[in-house]
């Protein structure tokens, strides 16, 4: 199968969105998905002093984050282990292998934040083509592809998943309010940082990427 097969360039995904986490707070409105989040409690003067606790400090933007970042990591897993079967380099082999287990011990974190917040586990962008997103498409793609045009969509792929949850991250960082929810960003920035770098050193990857 040609390279070719992988021609929707992210900007072009959802264009209705703002590039920085879809806005994270115009993420439900603009991609039509609904964003739920606990009520915030009334303001009252013998609490202004203390510190908030994580699960009652939540915003809108926390859950926007939270609800897209779970789905990413899961779609990307998909990508993952076909990867780490099929991949042609030894050495893309075992960074989908790597990168498979850290996408994995994140769920770990995001799905009993999504708990913590009310949230329901599930994906609330189904059926949605967002930045980033490994979709069904790209799956059965990769599934039809072989050799060095499986490594191409792998590369191109896992690049683009990397890059959006490292900027939707970012988002939450800035905006967030919840300390495990930004914590959790920050560690996934890093995470994503340190992968893209081991990314471009690839068998294949300089010719893939541009």
């Amino acid at each position: 199968m040609s390279h070719s097969t992988r021609s929707r360039p992210p900007t072009a995904r959802l264009p209705v969105v703002a590039p920085i986490l879809l806005a994270l707070l115009g993420l439900a409105a603009s991609a039509g998905c609904s964003t739920t989040t606990e009520p915030a409690p009334a303001a009252s003067p013998v609490r202004t002093a203390a510190a908030p606790s994580p699960s009652t400090s939540s915003t809108p933007t926390d859950a926007a984050w939270a609800q897209l970042m779970t789905p990413m990591n899961e779609k990307a897993l998909a990508l993952l282990t076909l990867a780490a079967d099929r991949a042609t380099e030894p050495r893309l082999r075992a960074f989908a292998t790597r990168l498979h287990s850290g996408q994995e011990a994140e769920l770990g974190r995001l799905r009993p934040l999504l708990a913590r917040m009310g949230l329901p586990d599930t994906d609330v962008h189904a059926g949605h083509d967002m930045p980033g997103m490994v979709t069904e498409a790209d799956l059965e793609a990769a599934r039809a592809a072989e050799g060095a045009a499986f490594d191409r969509l792998f590369l191109t792929g896992i690049r683009d998943h990397l890059r959006h949850s490292a900027q939707v991250s970012r988002s939450e960082i800035t905006a967030g309010a919840r300390a495990d929810a930004k914590q959790l960003a920050a560690a996934l920035v890093t995470a994503r940082e340190a992968a893209l770098t081991e990314l471009e050193g690839l068998p294949g990857a300089a010719q893939a990427l541009g």
